[in-house]
């Protein structure tokens, strides 16, 4: 089984599938992996393999090294699309999230000002004010809403604590459009039980949150590296194409990467 552990606090760039080239910025550990959810397919690894000894790395730590990046990839003349805060686990977890968000716009209006901010996130603490305040300051707010079925919720994106998926759709429709909605289908099984979530009995009640959430954009995707569990496989590109053409036929903008 093949995980990925990213630097911490920056990392990349890399070419990402939805975003294009994107500087990372890791706001856990740079030996494991913090995070609210322990999803089976998480290229980082189940959450119990990869325990942490290291500590976040600091507000002060995040600016120092994404200005010292961003001279550099100025000097060299190779900037990025984007500025993305993912990694190991949910960058919101972070005590100074909202600080760390007004830091890295600063430096982004500095260095490279056509570059967007985005935070790749589960949506897990936007019941806090401070993170919601926070995402609405970036460019793109991805937020995960994988399917609004509690039971798959729990079978496969294994969220800790109480989580209730109403409650999520009601506060992504806080953000009056300011959000991007991303979503996982796959198909196959674990430990017995199906994750295929790409059968009308999922697919047509997400696309009615979706649509009373009412995000600028939707991202559908699919397994792209090797999953810590086994039996997953990914969805076609029939699938995702036609679960695209359904959001596109609602009037908002959707892309598929396979």
């Amino acid at each position: 089984m093949s995980t990925i552990i990213y630097p911490s606090p920056i990392f990349g760039p890399i070419h990402s599938r939805r975003l294009g080239i994107s500087l990372g910025i890791n706001l856990l550990p740079a030996d494991g992996k913090v995070c609210s959810f322990d999803c089976i397919y998480c290229e980082c690894g189940f959450n119990e393999d990869h325990r942490p000894k290291q500590t976040m790395p600091t507000r002060q730590d995040v600016a120092e090294k994404l200005q010292l990046t961003l001279q550099r990839m100025k000097s060299e003349g190779q900037l990025p699309d984007v500025l993305t805060f993912a990694g190991n686990g949910e960058p919101t977890c972070h005590p100074h999230f909202p600080e760390i968000i007004d830091d890295t716009i600063r430096l982004r209006n500095a260095y490279c000002p056509d570059a967007k901010v985005c935070v790749l996130s589960n949506s897990t603490q936007i019941h806090r004010q401070s993170v919601h305040d926070a995402l609405m300051k970036v460019d793109d707010n991805i937020l995960k809403l994988d399917t609004v079925d509690s039971a798959y919720i729990h079978r496969v994106d294994r969220p800790a604590g109480n989580y209730d998926v109403n409650q999520i759709i009601e506060r992504m429709k806080a953000f009056n459009g300011h959000v991007i909605i991303q979503t996982m289908f796959m198909r196959g099984d674990c430990n017995g039980e199906s994750v295929d979530n790409t059968a009308e009995e999922y697919v047509v009640p997400w696309l009615e949150a979706v649509k009373t959430i009412a995000p600028q954009q939707v991202m559908v995707y699919t397994i792209d590296r090797e999953t810590p569990a086994h039996g997953l496989l990914k969805a076609t590109h029939e699938q995702l194409d036609a679960i695209r053409d359904r959001v596109i036929a609602v009037g908002i903008p959707c892309s598929a990467s396979y």
